[in-house]
């Protein structure tokens, strides 16, 4: 064991413990039929990404599972991989190739996927290179990319079985439409914005009735020469008579439109009236269904209006193209007003701009095992955290609609349909689509190539994540399942995510695991995992959702290589309560780089303060124990360490990580580095106790070191060698973290037994200290040492303060420690070792002395007003544990003593 340096420099220790962790296949997740799995597979990160500050929340808690199942034991694998992410790569490819004034279509199909290879093999790996300096321990042989040839069968597999089912058929649909991409978008793809948009106010006038006109209101004057209808309320009576009349379309070919009713047109919006454009309105294109209406397009692909618009407006872009239609529509005096008005519009995640609601033909799913897919929620098979999210999830459930599964674009996975070469597709039926002399469908394509053309449609991205957790397995060939070892560690265990995929990612991985896993077996046996946790979003201090666009996002590399890789973690974590959103704050990143120097500098106090003993394992530290030389704080660690134990173990239990991290934190910097470690010098000093000292210092950083190492890996694992708590060549990991009762059992046989009543004298020693201390800062006396504190006590606590009386003098920072029987005019704290009283050996600022205790009382006052309300509710009091109740009404006497010392105080003061 070298010495452990005065400073620790994060740089070195991440390269190098992260360098033997892949040397030493750590991270390697083995089949072990003895243990118990835990299995986590990362969400995959789209291959043109790069780290964010919600990448270093998400696969930081991910790594903190995974590492607290080695050191439990478990057989621990957390797959990696990453996403195609067809929309965003060719995006990215496309960009490249506009600089060079060209196309992906002056390359033409396979050209252009051998550019779009060649930029991922040259870049598509950044952001898993980012998790390694993260500390991410994947195991990084098992990379999976959802392109690779094994993926994809499975991919084309799952497509083909599915359409036998009859699950997946083509139609022509609505769909929301990216002009640049030039492809059909998911609902997560479209990005809602708030924009100032204008509302024309355009009449259209009757046919039968010159002179009568029905008014509209429109953000899409553009549109007009699409419209096939106006609808009005069937109860509306301000149409009484209207329907079936017909009004003049006020711009492009002429045409004579009916006028229909339907209930869902909104009688309190506008006049009641509404144009109905099928083309280009969801709702509008719903109504057309139900009256039989035509549907007239009058967009092309790329945004720009098209023949049927008519020759004012043919050929223009779509804006520009509502530009003119106003203009158009104002000289006629069809247009009556513009209207400024404030609305949210969809817009392409990648491209940037305003999706268009377009009519295409589309492939379809209809979603497998949709109930069993609710009751593997709803009966607990899977459990959300937070809980709440489930409600959410079924609610969609409930709800659901038909899967737009086909993309335009060319980077993906092809769709596995070819069509007899010279047929309309056009025309194509469902009956059509069954008939294999007309359409193949497999994974192999057909024998006889030449007389084919392949679908040109690429299946959605999510067409091909939501069979991650076993297509990453080696499903379906068996050969590649017994190899990764599917049967034991399918079901995976947790899964950490975000809730803005619960639908389009969640929820689709469970359907695909019940439909595709283990048929015929339980529900239990069959779901893709056991727990979902899902965080929060990370904002700015302002409340701002951090993105580039903002400039509102700090680089996580940055971070790291400020405040460390441990210090970014703990800090992150301590800062991301369970499913809440997150206000991001760098002086809390900061904090976990000075917890880490604390750390450091505590291991380095021990190592300094004697020679270790066998520190190989809690057996070997405990034989150094002598329990008859405990005193009172020996007592009080042990027994924090146990609880705080207790207590992590608790948190990991309920997946609250920013309390397991918070309650190590303070555990560690408040009773042992401030309290324990302060007391023990004096010990250190005598050789009679000096040993039983430094064993305790052991065990406690011991402990410690394994239950913050999944938070803080490098550090832990840099002391844990340095002090010679594993044996040689051995990870920290190696060992395991034995649970309190466990760790009790232990100490017990080795003699040790937690002296309840010490642990509570130390707890009454602490809070004195620490009320003492505050009160030589409200008085400006923080740093002094040679202050004077007088304390009115009885008797049983002044023993308990003279036996301890050297050691208070030095926690409190005070010259002397004095008994009095009465004190008159002086600062005062009602602490549970009496009243201790500030001696500032001249005139005291009553008034002020006054207003402090008096705001003191007041708070006191509200604490005792809502333990009185707990005890005086029926319900608490009649389910809460004997325990908690004595200890309510304990808590409330208390209260009481400390509120009538108080009110004592304040008279004395006149």
């Amino acid at each position: 064991m070298s010495e452990i340096t005065k400073s620790y420099e994060p740089g070195d220790v991440e390269k190098k413990w992260y360098a033997s962790w892949l040397a030493a296949g750590a991270f390697a997740g083995r089949v072990d039929a003895g243990r118990d799995p835990y299995t986590i597979v990362i969400p995959p990160p789209n291959v043109t990404g790069v780290l964010t500050m919600g990448h270093v929340l998400n696969n930081t808690l991910q790594d903190v599972l995974i590492r607290r199942a080695r050191l439990e034991g478990r057989s621990a694998m957390w797959l990696p991989g990453t996403d195609h992410a067809g929309i965003a790569t060719q995006t990215v490819v496309e960009r490249e190739l506009r600089k060079q004034k060209k196309t992906r279509h002056d390359f033409g199909r396979e050209k252009f996927l051998e550019k779009v290879w060649e930029w991922r093999h040259e870049k598509g790996g950044i952001i898993l290179e980012q998790l390694r300096r993260l500390g991410a321990s994947c195991d990084w042989d098992r990379t999976q990319f959802t392109m690779d040839p094994h993926y994809s069968r499975a991919v084309l597999t799952v497509f083909v079985d599915l359409f036998r089912k009859g699950h997946i058929y083509r139609g022509k649909r609505m769909v929301n439409w990216c002009p640049v991409s030039q492809t059909a978008l998911s609902d997560e793809e479209v990005i809602m914005k708030p924009v100032s948009s204008t509302i024309y106010r355009v009449r259209y006038e009757r046919v039968d009735a010159p002179g009568v006109f029905v008014e509209v209101k429109t953000t899409r004057p553009e549109t007009i020469p699409g419209d096939v209808a106006i609808a009005v309320h069937p109860e509306d009576p301000r149409y009484a008579g209207w329907v079936g009349k017909k009004v003049r379309r006020p711009l492009g070919p002429v045409a004579e439109i009916p006028i229909i009713a339907d209930a869902a047109v909104d009688r309190e919006f506008g006049t009641g009236a509404l144009k109905i454009t099928p083309a280009h309105d969801k709702t509008d294109f719903e109504i057309g269904l139900r009256h039989k209406l035509p549907v007239i397009d009058v967009l092309r692909a790329d945004g720009v209006l098209n023949e049927l618009a008519g020759s004012d407006l043919a050929g223009m872009e779509r804006f520009a193209g509502r530009k003119r239609a106003a203009e158009i529509l104002k000289a006629s005096g069809a247009l009556l007003a513009e209207e400024s008005h404030a609305n949210n519009v969809g817009y392409s995640e990648r491209a940037d701009v305003p999706i268009e609601p377009r009519l295409t033909w589309q492939w379809w799913l209809r979603y497998p095992r949709v109930e069993e897919a609710k009751a593997a929620v709803r009966d607990g098979h899977i459990r959300f955290h937070p809980e709440r999210w489930s409600k959410v999830y079924l609610h969609w459930l409930e709800n659901i609609q038909d899967w737009c599964i086909s993309r335009q674009l060319w980077w993906g996975h092809r769709i596995p349909v070819w069509y007899r070469k010279g047929l309309d597709r056009e025309s194509l039926t469902e009956q059509d689509l069954r008939d294999p002399t007309k359409v193949h469908v497999s994974f192999e394509g057909p024998a006889d190539p030449e007389n084919w053309t392949q679908e040109d449609d690429v299946l959605d991205t999510w067409a091909s994540s939501w069979l991650w957790p076993f297509a990453t397995l080696g499903w379906p060939d068996r050969e590649a399942q017994a190899k990764q070892g599917l049967d034991h560690f399918y079901p995976t265990t947790t899964l950490v995510t975000g809730p803005d995929i619960i639908f389009f990612w969640v929820a689709r991985m469970i359907m695909a695991g019940l439909e595709f896993m283990r048929p015929g077996e339980p529900i239990e046996r069959r779901i893709p995992f056991r727990h979902v946790y899902f965080t929060g979003i990370i904002r700015d201090a302002q409340g701002r959702k951090m993105s580039k666009s903002l400039g509102n996002s700090p680089d996580p590399l940055d971070l790291i290589g400020k405040y460390g890789a441990d210090g970014l973690r703990l800090g992150i974590v301590s800062i991301a309560p369970q499913g809440q959103d997150i206000r991001f704050q760098e002086d809390r990143i900061e904090s976990g780089k000075n917890f880490c120097n604390k750390l450091w500098n505590a291991c380095r106090f021990r190592q300094m303060s004697g020679p270790a003993g066998d520190n190989s394992s809690v057996d070997a530290i405990l034989s150094r124990l002598e329990p008859a030389r405990f005193d009172a704080d020996d007592h009080a660690i042990l027994d924090r360490m146990l609880a705080t134990s207790r207590e992590v173990a608790r948190c990991f239990a309920e997946f609250e990580f920013s309390a397991a991290a918070q309650a190590l934190y303070g555990f560690f910097w408040n009773d042992f580095c401030d309290w324990y470690v302060e007391v023990s010098k004096a010990k250190l000093q005598d050789p009679a106790t000096k040993g039983t000292c430094l064993a305790i210092q052991d065990l406690v950083l011991r402990q410690t070191l394994l239950q913050l190492h999944p938070f803080i890996p490098f550090i832990t694992e840099e002391l844990w060698a340095q002090l010679g708590y594993g044996a040689p060549g051995k990870f920290i990991e190696d060992a395991r973290i034995e649970d309190s009762s466990q760790l009790a059992s232990v100490a017990q046989v080795k003699g040790v037994v937690i002296d309840r009543a010490a642990v509570a004298t130390v707890e009454r020693l602490k809070q004195f200290v620490s009320q003492v201390r505050a009160l030589k800062a409200d008085h400006n006396l923080a740093s002094r040492r040679d202050v004077t504190f007088l304390v009115t006590a009885t008797d049983a606590d002044w023993t308990v303060i003279s036996a301890n009386l050297a050691k208070l003098a030095r926690m409190a920072g005070a010259a002397k420690v004095e008994r009095r029987e009465k004190v008159d005019a002086a600062p005062a704290v009602v602490t549970p070792l009496g009243t201790a009283y500030l001696d500032l050996a001249s005139a005291v600022d009553a008034g002020a002395e006054k207003v402090r205790l008096s705001k003191e009382l007041e708070q006191l006052a509200k604490h005792i007003a809502g333990t009185e309300a707990r005890l005086a509710n029926e319900a608490f009091v009649s389910k809460a544990p004997p325990a908690v109740l004595e200890g309510a009404r304990r808590q409330l006497a208390d209260q009481q003593a400390k509120r009538t010392e108080l009110e004592r105080l304040l008279k004395a003061l006149g």
